[in-house]
């Protein structure tokens, strides 16, 4: 039934805007700051759009909630159906504490749509997680990608099942008691459909690693800023979103006195109160800046966690042997004990990765290591290789189990990656759909050339543009009732189990944390509390000086008459329980 809607845009550009409505022009008035209003008749699912000044197309609203028709085609208005929701009695959870699952709905399941990812959910739920954290799912030209060439921020992919699509996912995983992480990206626009620049200044001076910087700190930053708040806030309050992980923060270039991370953080402190459950901000930063963690009173952004690469490293570099590129620095049990009792590994001191000293201490009585996350794999660390491989296909199962081990075990917020719970076989490589023939090429040819600076012969290098790409990133779940797949399943959920049981597993800090190794026989011990996690990074057995009751394990170790020492077979691992 139509009714009289308002409508707005910010378009302080042009000299003329028209509203363009199921066919129909419509003046608009302009008013303060360059916006742009009209109040015209309207059915709830009215195509609608703009033209600017004497340009014939219509474009969509950059705050457009639905694109039922692909990005460069009109915006369609949209509300959520309020009375779908059954979260009613949901509260929410804190971030500390949690065990958080990274997927792409995309390669998640054969299907590929929110409604395909909720018949896997109670597998989730069996595996121990409590935090689903979906890769970016905002509106992209084309059928499939990672999710970061986003240009319509506040739209919902229709490819997954659009904004109704993900209501009911989110409203699935509340009522199996899993909070939901949305990955968001303010640092850039992706190449295809981007018509910002031509309402207003959205972009400034300067690039980044992806692509134009964002103007959140010129001339007319204010509603550029608005945008980007106001789409965070709107996840919260519409979709019921518990979390957002922050793309790449150290791209946002501010030097405002109060820095749009900590505006985010106060503005989503406060819709959390008024909400009454907690909402959290999780940061992606290669910085090493425990600023983005501090609180405000102490002079930081007020952030609830950032990831914490240098973990990944450690742990990566010293099971797998592996050197190139950032691993530079890393890989001896030294770096491994240092990064776990201090959270950087880098903090302050010399990277040969950037040829300068970076990063700097956090202060582990003031910070709880579960503001960091810590993880074993990401779409990052698999798919940037340089065809996707996954750990699982050159290390042994028990390397993937001591991994798994350091990381549910140690202080730190761990992060699973899709499938990396039993070993899935499966690549996630980098895949792209652009439908514009010259940036597909353009895309391909720059993947192979990046990679072949750096060695690889390029026929190695999956075309991102090529369908089987995608398609052989899709997760097999064939492969769960199969060895060694099942046992490392297994494995993965005593480990969530446990930390879920004894409390000194999820003990956030770190001055109760202590490491013994020795980096010529491959062994480490970490204590926590009365539990002692021994690993055998070396393929023989070894003695490590520790005893305790096993009561968790990759393979049985062997007590010595003394108990005073503990064998720990080649590849493995176990948990020793003193009390």
């Amino acid at each position: 039934m139509s009714t009289t809607h308002q409508f707005e845009v910010w378009a302080p550009i042009p000299n003329e805007v028209q509203l363009w409505v199921d066919g129909q022009r419509h003046p608009m008035q302009r008013e303060g700051e360059g916006w742009w209003r009209a109040a015209v008749p309207a059915e709830p699912d009215s195509r609608y759009g703009f033209l600017l000044d004497d340009e014939d197309r219509v474009l969509p609203d950059p705050r457009s909630p639905r694109q039922p028709d692909g990005v460069h085609e009109p915006s369609q208005l949209h509300t959520l159906d309020e009375s779908t929701w059954t979260d009613g009695d949901w509260t929410g959870r804190q971030l500390p504490g949690a065990v958080i699952y990274e997927l792409h709905i995309g390669t998640f399941t054969p299907a590929g749509t929110f409604d395909a990812a909720i018949e896997r959910l109670d597998h989730l739920v069996e595996l121990g997680v409590t935090f689903v954290e979906i890769m970016p799912v905002n509106a992209f030209n084309g059928e499939h990608n990672w999710g970061y060439d986003g240009v319509l921020w506040y739209a919902v992919h229709e490819a997954y099942g659009g904004p109704d699509g993900l209501q009911r996912l989110v409203d699935a995983c509340h009522r199996r008691g899993l909070a939901v992480v949305l990955d968001v990206v303010y640092n850039h626009l992706g190449p295809s459909g981007n018509y910002l620049p031509k309402f207003g200044p959205y972009l400034a001076d300067g690039a980044n690693t992806w692509g134009a910087l964002i103007n959140i700190a010129g001339p007319q930053s204010y509603d550029v800023r608005r945008f980007i708040v106001d789409n965070a806030l709107r996840w919260f309050r519409e979709f019921h979103i518990d979390a957002l992980r922050l793309d790449a923060v150290h791209a946002l270039t501010d030097h405002t006195a109060i820095h749009l991370l900590e505006q985010l953080s106060v503005e989503t402190h406060r819709l959390a109160t008024h909400l009454r459950r907690p909402l959290s901000l999780i940061a992606e930063s290669d910085l090493n800046d425990p600023k983005l963690i501090s609180p405000r009173s102490a002079g930081g952004y007020g952030l609830n966690a950032q990831w914490n690469d240098d973990v990944h490293h450690a742990v990566h570099a010293a099971v797998s042997g592996e050197r190139q590129g950032y691993y530079g620095d890393f890989g001896s049990l030294s770096c491994l004990a240092h990064t776990l009792k201090h959270g950087f590994f880098h903090a302050g001191t010399y990277s040969s990765f950037r040829g300068r000293a970076h990063g700097r201490p956090i202060d582990i009585r003031r910070i709880p290591a579960s503001s960091l996350l810590a993880f074993t794999c990401t779409h990052d660390q698999i798919g940037n290789r340089a065809i996707g491989d996954r750990p699982g296909s050159y290390l042994d199962a028990g390397q993937l189990a001591i991994k798994a081990a350091l990381v549910l075990t140690s202080p730190y917020t761990p992060m699973l990656f899709m499938g990396e719970e039993w070993g899935a076989s499966t690549p996630f490589q980098f895949f792209t759909s652009h439908p514009e023939p010259e940036l597909g090429q353009a895309t391909a040819l720059g993947r192979k050339a990046e990679f072949e600076a750096h060695g690889w012969a390029t026929d190695d290098i999956p075309d991102p543009q090529d369908p089987e790409t995608f398609t052989r990133s899709k997760l097999a779940w064939t492969e769960l009732a199969d060895e060694p797949h099942s046992r490392l399943l297994e494995c993965y959920r005593a480990l969530i189990a446990l930390r879920r049981e004894r409390p000194e597993l999820s003990d956030p800090w770190l001055e109760a944390l202590t490491v013994d190794y020795d980096d010529d026989e491959r062994w480490i011990v970490i204590q926590r509390g009365d539990l002692r996690l021994a690993c055998n990074l070396g393929p023989d057995p070894v003695v490590v000086p520790v005893g305790g009751a096993p009561i968790l394990w990759w393979d049985k170790p062997d007590p010595d008459e003394t108990e005073a020492a503990t064998t720990i077979p080649g590849h493995s691992f176990a948990i020793l329980d003193r009390s």
